[in-house]
């Protein structure tokens, strides 16, 4: 069936993760665009503030504090919603964390908590949401990665946390359509985002982290999930580099996996001590903040994206926007190599 969705203005949007990064950024657009913004996280403070900024700049807002690897707390954003708005109509889960270092190091209770929140918390945002939806419609915007299709050294653990989210999120979205429920089902797939994500990652390494170019800021995925809350979509990737390596992957996973062994791990890595080890993987870290603190050049927009939302542009366009992020990929490869050499 047709699924046909509410303008932002007539919304209300619930967000995971909104705390900070994609989901803090997500938020503020979907407020200044005229949507009832639902905040969730950890952090009772930080969202205690953003829902200020956001009723001080007109918008409405409330926030829950929930850790969404607990069923009980999502059900109470739930809850918070038809409470305070009368339900919901767009359900984002953003929630994430990530751990950098290699699969054999990493503890069984890193892993653990790891799927916790960036699986099953997305399993029980999705299954509460659909229920909702069903008998009014609405989006189920699922937040994977670019990981979600690739699989990179020193973050193993979080590209399978990312891939089981794409295998659920399809699913989920056949299982709805085959009762036809009038709910649309998007994954958003982001390239690198310069986001707090590696100063909250867990480093089991003893370097300073980073992000592999090309870099794009938070709120072209921002810009993404508002399009999906309006226009059903299966899914958007978010970076022209990123459908790049998805591509490669799909139809030379052979060469995917060359690059990804020579290069990969010390894209993620500065030769730099670790500044911290920790993060937020186990408790809420320093929120508040949209943005990370990448010291490369970041894309503020993606041609690529925006022509895949917007097909008028053309394939061309689409083509050139994907060569010149593998071209940024190359050259990043090259200075690594050469200072290694030093």
């Amino acid at each position: 069936m047709t699924v046909t969705l509410k303008p932002l203005y007539e919304q209300v949007m619930v967000i995971t993760g909104a705390s900070s990064g994609i989901g803090l950024a997500t938020a503020r657009a979907a407020a200044k665009k005229g949507a009832k913004v639902v905040l969730a996280s950890r952090n009772k403070e930080a969202l205690e503030e953003i829902e200020q900024q956001i009723k001080g700049e007109g918008g409405q807002a409330i926030h829950v504090v929930a850790d969404v690897g607990r069923s009980e707390d999502v059900q109470r954003i739930a809850d918070a919603a038809a409470r305070h708005f009368g339900g919901f109509d767009t359900w984002v889960n953003d929630a994430g964390v990530t751990i950098y270092g290699r699969l054999e190091e990493v503890s069984e209770e890193d892993s653990r908590r790891l799927f916790d929140t960036n699986f099953w918390g997305l399993v029980s945002g999705s299954l509460i949401a659909a229920q909702h939806l069903k008998t009014r419609g609405g989006a189920i915007i699922n937040i994977g990665s670019v990981l979600s299709d690739v699989a990179i050294p020193t973050q193993g653990m979080y590209s399978a946390s990312k891939h089981a989210v794409k295998g659920f999120t399809d699913a989920l979205r056949i299982e709805l359509e085959e009762d036809k429920a009038p709910v649309s089902v998007t994954l958003i797939k982001p390239s690198a985002i310069n986001t707090p994500y590696t100063e909250h990652a867990r480093n089991y390494t003893d370097k300073a982290l980073t992000l592999p170019p090309p870099v794009y800021a938070p709120e072209e995925v921002a810009n993404a999930i508002l399009h999906a809350a309006e226009h059903p979509k299966r899914d958007i990737i978010v970076g022209g580099g990123g459908k790049a390596m998805s591509s490669t992957n799909k139809y030379a996973p052979g060469m995917m996996d060359m690059a990804s062994r020579s290069m990969m791990t010390n894209m993620q890595l500065k030769d730099e001590p670790a500044q911290h080890h920790e993060g937020s993987l186990h408790q809420h870290g320093k929120d508040g903040k949209v943005h990370g603190n990448y010291d490369g050049h970041v894309m503020k927009t993606s041609l690529y994206t925006r022509a895949s939302m917007h097909p008028v542009i053309t394939s061309v366009v689409v083509a050139a926007a994907s060569a010149a992020a593998f071209a940024l990929l190359g050259k990043n490869n090259i200075k690594q190599r050469i200072k290694s050499m030093k």
